[in-house]
């Protein structure tokens, strides 16, 4: 009896361990799962955003590769700063502004000036993500919409005034329209869809360019008895690398904005992402280079460049849900909005030194428009493209006013036929040529 009792015993002794063994290496597997997810979301912003980062170097090959020698090591030194300025304006008050998190001074439309705070350096945080991992991403695409203006309103634009625009437009236009969407504000609320910034970021860029460019008014030159005078970049190779940079620089851009990484779902989503994206792109090269002929008797390379850009930023709004024959449609029109909106603002006396506001601005409202071809609401997409619009274009040239009436925009006309390098810096970008 004492051996039958002593036996159940042990047996039931043995049976509560495992189970508490099972119960313990359960919790275990479940946290080491929340940790790896949390790591690899974590990593997704980090990798991304630096990808995303060397776009920075893709606009500046590009916008030097398009202006005149004399301009080059000017618009190096703008690109440079454009992501300085725009790191510190978001760390001020831009990544607030953009995620309120429920502190609005005006219900899902202005939120509270706060400075970003760090969190915890050792605890996950509870988002499944490393917090500054996301103001890192984040910081990287203000830079990004900064950069749009750049190229448009180079060659005239004295720095200084340039960089205030920058920071106000890094650190308040650009927050406040993107919380209306991504911060859970009112655009978020009605239904509109921007997956990765077709109309927040790209189009955003592309209002306040072109807000610049009519304030500014065009190149000396440019413009002459009604004819166009073209002014050819200094480097078409250069301006080739630049877009393959940026092509390169938007898988970051889009694959990260899936935002997570942790599951094979998630990691599924930002590999079909990466895949939509280039055919985009893709489409929207082989677009420009057909219809270039057709329109301007021969192929022009920086429109079937700026044919990438285009397609590219069309398919942001939506990168995941089209299929890869749909991908290849929406960067094909993209491409073609660049063959036929570049003559245009010609027509309109529009000077848009590197055609951005084709490729981010035009495109970037028909890639909005058409979420709705894969199940969104085109009264909610086209209520956002209108609004971000309207925002966008008041503020800044509320901005570019106030530059231009107190310190002033422009370089004068002595000072643009030297070349902004000599004004600016006191330097050249390419010395030895000029002698």
């Amino acid at each position: 009896m004492k051996e039958t009792v002593w036996k159940w015993t042990a047996r039931s002794a043995g049976a509560a361990i495992l189970s508490g063994l099972a119960l313990t290496g359960s919790a275990f597997a479940q946290e080491a799962s929340e940790v790896s997810a949390y790591v690899d979301n974590s990593y997704l912003f980090l990798i991304s955003g630096m990808v995303v980062m060397f776009m920075a170097a893709g606009f500046c090959m590009l916008e030097v590769g398009l202006v005149r020698s004399k301009n080059a090591a000017t618009q190096s030194v703008k690109n440079i700063m454009i992501y300085s300025v725009a790191g510190i304006m978001v760390y001020l008050v831009g990544y607030h502004l953009i995620y309120p998190a429920g502190d609005w001074m005006i219900p899902g439309v202005l939120a509270g000036f706060n400075v970003w705070s760090e969190g915890d350096r050792e605890a996950m945080d509870g988002a499944g993500y490393a917090l500054a991992s996301d103001w890192y991403f984040q910081m990287v695409f203000v830079a990004t919409a900064a950069s749009v203006v750049s190229g448009t309103v180079a060659e005239r634009v004295k720095l200084l005034p340039f960089m205030i625009f920058t920071a106000v437009l890094t650190g308040f236009i650009y927050p406040i329209q993107a919380s209306w969407q991504w911060g859970g504000g009112w655009l978020s609320e009605l239904g509109f869809s921007d997956f990765a910034g077709s109309t927040l970021v790209h189009s955003t860029g592309g209002w306040a360019a072109l807000v610049g460019a009519i304030i500014l008014g065009p190149r000396a030159g440019k413009y002459v008895d009604g004819k166009v005078n073209p002014m050819p970049g200094s480097n078409i190779p250069l301006a080739a690398l630049g877009t393959f940079i940026l092509w390169l620089g938007w898988f970051g851009f889009n694959g990260g904005s899936q935002l997570a990484a942790g599951t094979a779902a998630d990691i599924n989503a930002v590999s079909i992402i990466f895949a939509n994206t280039n055919l985009a792109a893709a489409g929207g090269v082989v677009a420009a280079a057909i219809l270039t002929p057709i329109f301007f008797k021969k192929m022009d390379p920086t429109i079937v460049m700026n044919g990438a850009i285009g397609g590219l930023v069309a398919i942001t709004a939506e990168p995941l849900a089209p299929a890869l024959w749909e991908s290849i449609l929406i960067g094909a029109v993209g491409g073609a909005i660049i063959v036929f909106f570049v003559p245009l603002l010609d027509k309109l006396k529009i000077d848009d030194v590197v055609g951005a506001i084709p490729a981010h601005l035009v495109a970037g409202i028909f890639g909005t428009l058409v979420v709705a071809w894969n199940g969104g609401d085109i009264v909610a997409q086209a209520t956002g493209v209108v609004a971000i619009g309207a925002f966008v274009i008041v503020t800044s040239a509320v901005t570019w006013l106030l530059l231009k009436f107190t310190i002033g925009i422009r370089c004068s006309e002595e000072e643009e036929m030297e070349g902004i390098d000599k004004v600016e810096l006191g330097l050249e970008a390419y010395p030895e040529f000029s002698k």
